[in-house]
């Protein structure tokens, strides 16, 4: 029987995953690690980190499954966007990765967005704000500080392209993965030469570009030795893990939601042809399917707040215990109110300049607040973001929830009453994950297409419907979280 193997390198973790063709989970493995930051603004990590989670992984599912490595007939790879790894003529990594977290060059965003047109960016590449968080102005602060790096540089390239040379030996890169790198033409499918004049690079130290589901190289003889694959296995590119994650939740066409709560809040609402916001809050992105789009609101952090306060203040508690601490508070978290902008706002304000807050505490709030407080300052900015989109005129028919938080029922109905929307869990819970296999599927030609990936691999497992009652009551929560965003921003400019 074949199998399809996905790898997710994701913001603090990397994920193997192995399925069958009908979309039945076999095996799985994650490996954490943790970014390197030692200063506000700095968030690295070592490349080979990278690489090193994804052979522990996938040997670990293939011991797991005991599926013969021959009957592995593709994988494919996606991963987080705009994070950077700059590699010299062997392949070797100059430097860490620049994780896309990191904002160390907002100068470099504040040159760019003096020399070229928030207009014209916004129609080319999709993205509506300059800001620290695109690849370009990473690689233009390599050049003002790292020169000798700069000077080096064989190729850049994204996480997902990294593992695809470790795998294969080739250098390739998916289409859908690379808009928010700011040098992407979204509009041609090539790269875009007037940036890449403006960084002083050229398209031979970028990778060549790849539709989805497209064969990126072979299993090389080397990575076979350290992975345990055959030699010779497909390699498949893949968009990045928040549309990966659209097409395994079966986001095929418009009119479907889905929101990924995981480190970062994504969501993505498919087009048939470009939209952009006259108001430029949101990002458009290619879609997986050739010729459609994705409007695509993110916020930097999201369960990673939750993450956060696990780790530095939930008293060495697992989630699940947080969570019944949350459950025990009222809906409003008795007037605690979290801005989740750890990192910067995204969506549909971005600020790179925004900070996190708690507001409103008192001596009679405990660490359950806390708790349900991040929860639901969340589900407030995915309701914003949804109302953004309504607001450009789309009909939201369904959203579909994926990511760590669609694992929690409390979470789930947070949402749910917040946005006044019904909340659907797919029967798989690694969304992404089954995208990629999908996408292999289809290059390795096991299903015809996309579509009939689709009704082979793709079910829908609960329905979380809204109550009423509770979203009345947090209308008045959603204002008040509102207002407060609305007069504190300006304290951070």
């Amino acid at each position: 029987m074949p199998y399809l193997l996905s790898l997710d390198a994701g913001t603090t973790s990397l994920k193997a995953v192995l399925f069958d063709t009908e979309g039945r989970q076999v095996a799985s493995h994650l490996e954490e690690y943790e970014l390197f930051k030692p200063s506000p603004d700095i968030v690295e990590l070592d490349p080979q980190v990278y690489w090193q989670s994804a052979t522990a992984s996938i040997r670990a599912v293939i011991e797991a499954s005991r599926v013969a490595a021959g009957d592995i007939v593709a994988i494919g790879v996606t991963s987080q966007g705009e994070t950077l790894t700059v590699v010299d003529g062997h392949g070797e990594p100059l430097r860490p990765s620049i994780v896309w977290l990191d904002n160390r060059s907002r100068e470099e965003a504040e040159a760019m967005d003096r020399e070229f047109s928030p207009n014209d960016v916004y129609r080319v590449t999709g993205q509506p704000e300059m800001i620290p968080t695109w690849t370009a102005t990473r690689i233009l602060w390599l050049r003002r500080n790292e020169p000798e790096v700069f000077r080096r540089a064989h190729k850049y390239l994204m996480v997902e392209d990294y593992l695809i040379h470790r795998l294969t030996g080739r250098y390739a890169t998916d289409r859908a993965l690379c808009p928010s790198t700011l040098y992407y033409d979204l509009t041609t499918g090539q790269w875009w030469p007037e940036m890449l004049g403006y960084l002083g690079i050229d398209e031979a130290q970028l990778p060549a570009l790849k539709d989805s589901a497209e064969i990126a190289g072979e299993v090389s003889e080397e990575a076979a030795r350290q992975t345990g694959l055959r030699r010779g296995t497909v390699v498949t590119t893949a968009p990045i893990d928040q549309v990966a994650g659209a097409v395994g939740a079966g986001n095929l066409e418009p009119g479907v939601i889905t929101e990924t709560t995981g480190a970062a809040l994504a969501i993505c609402a498919t087009l048939d042809e470009p939209a952009y916001d006259p108001q430029r809050r949101i990002g458009l992105y290619a879609h997986a399917v050739r010729g459609r789009y994705v409007l695509l609101p993110w916020i930097p952090t999201a369960g990673m707040v939750l993450r956060w306060f696990r780790d530095e203040l939930g008293g060495g508690m697992d989630y699940n215990r947080l969570a019944e601490e949350a459950r025990a508070v009222a809906a409003g978290s008795d007037g605690l109110i979290v801005l989740p902008h750890l990192s910067g706002a995204g969506s549909p304000e971005p600020d790179p300049r925004v900070k996190g807050v708690f507001w409103g505490l008192t001596l009679g709030h405990h660490r359950g607040h806390f708790v349900r407080a991040i929860m639901e300052s969340i589900a407030y900015v995915l309701r914003s973001n949804l109302l953004a989109l309504e607001d450009l005129g789309m009909e939201i028919r369904e959203v579909r929830s994926l990511g760590g938080a669609a694992r929690s029922d409390l979470w789930l109905q947070i949402k749910a009453d917040v946005c006044r929307k019904d909340l659907l869990v797919m029967a798989c819970d690694e969304a992404a994950s089954l995208g990629v296999a999908m996408l292999a599927s289809v290059a390795a030609g096991v299903h015809a297409d996309l579509e009939a990936a689709k009704q082979a691999m793709v079910a829908v497992r609960t329905r979380t419907p809204f109550d009423p009652s509770a979203a009345a009551g947090y209308d008045a929560c959603y204002r008040r979280y509102a207002d407060l965003y609305r007069h504190i921003k300006g304290l951070f400019e």
